[in-house]
């Protein structure tokens, strides 16, 4: 199919994730893993897997699909992560047996694949506790010690405001990280590839260069619209019950985590919306997330669009009517 004769603009229902070196699918057929290994060659994974919300109907309730989306994302995400971090170091750097001490010996053949999985548990961890600290903790420590009295109701605003700016500059901040700069391209490449079949374009490399890389359905504006939701709702119980305000911040943290289910379904819904949907409303909320890609998303180099391409195309149908957002 040439570009001349492209067909009607449909928006997918595929999305992905971007990995180290590599590009994770997702769509009616399954998922699907595309890694560019050390010696240069794609090697793409299929993976039969159905999302959470088809094998249970409580699953699939609106609000409820968005909690539970967010959690399989987290626990999926991350294991495909690892895997892609295995696979593009595979054979790297390995030294020979005779090169390894006692000590290294005796760790690789008793907690060799445990030890792995150990690591892997414990930066979880760190990375939930981190998150905490900054996006929960650090906020509303900080309008403690900036407000005074009679702006203790505004709180939640204040916080929402400090938690932006958090937000904005930990990105900033990382993005500039060699490493992290990378997976922003295959980051890029993802979106530009999706945006490439929608278009109903060949999927070339030359065709997907040509995209723009910043799409509504992104996992980045999902966290963008959480965090306005969040100082929304935050807004409206201080409103509701304005004791709240007064309360240690170590309860109103709870409190927070409390609302953060809603936060998450209800922010699902409108991702879920704004997929399907161009009018001013939309625009307008989609738009600070839409901004934020500009940081978590690079343009990418052929060799990675190459990857993208061939993680979506593991995912397509043979119909492209099957693949649309129904």
């Amino acid at each position: 199919m040439s570009e001349e004769k492209k067909c009607a603009y449909h928006k997918t229902s595929v999305g992905g994730q971007a990995l180290i070196e590599g590009i994770m699918m997702r769509g009616p057929r399954g998922a699907a893993m595309s890694v560019r290994l050390p010696d240069g060659t794609i090697e793409t994974e299929y993976k039969d897997v159905k999302p959470w919300r088809e094998k249970n109907k409580f699953f699939a309730l609106p609000l409820v699909r968005g909690i539970v989306g967010f959690v399989e994302s987290l626990v999926t995400g991350y294991g495909y992560l690892m895997e892609s971090a295995e696979k593009s170091t595979r054979g790297l750097e390995n030294p020979p047996e005779e090169e390894m001490s006692k000590l290294d010996k005796w760790i690789e053949a008793h907690f060799g694949e445990k030890m792995m999985n150990a690591v892997g548990v414990i930066s979880a961890v760190l990375g939930f506790a981190l998150a905490f600290v900054l996006f929960m903790w650090l906020p509303a420590f900080a309008v403690d010690k900036l407000t005074f009295g009679h702006l203790l109701k505004f709180h939640p605003l204040f916080e929402g405001i400090i938690r932006i700016i958090i937000f904005v500059s930990y990105l900033a901040i990382v993005s500039r990280m060699k490493e992290i700069k990378r997976v922003f391209m295959y980051h890029g490449a993802e979106h530009k590839s999706i945006f490439c079949y929608e278009n109903g374009l060949e999927l070339t490399v030359e065709n997907v260069r040509k995209q723009i890389r910043f799409h509504p359905r992104c996992g980045t504006s999902f966290m963008f619209v959480m965090i306005l939701l969040s100082i929304l709702l935050s807004s409206a119980v201080v409103l509701i019950f304005p004791s709240l305000a007064e309360v240690k911040r170590i309860i109103w943290i709870g409190i927070k985590l409390l609302i953060l289910p809603l936060v998450m379904g209800i922010g699902y819904e409108f991702i879920r919306y704004a997929g399907r949907h161009e009018n001013v409303l939309v625009k307008v909320l989609s738009a600070p997330g839409l901004w934020m890609q500009r940081i978590t998303t690079q343009e990418p180099t052929d060799d990675i669009i190459e990857v993208g391409i061939e993680a979506l195309k593991a995912v397509l149908t043979d119909n492209p009517e099957d693949d649309m957002i129904k």
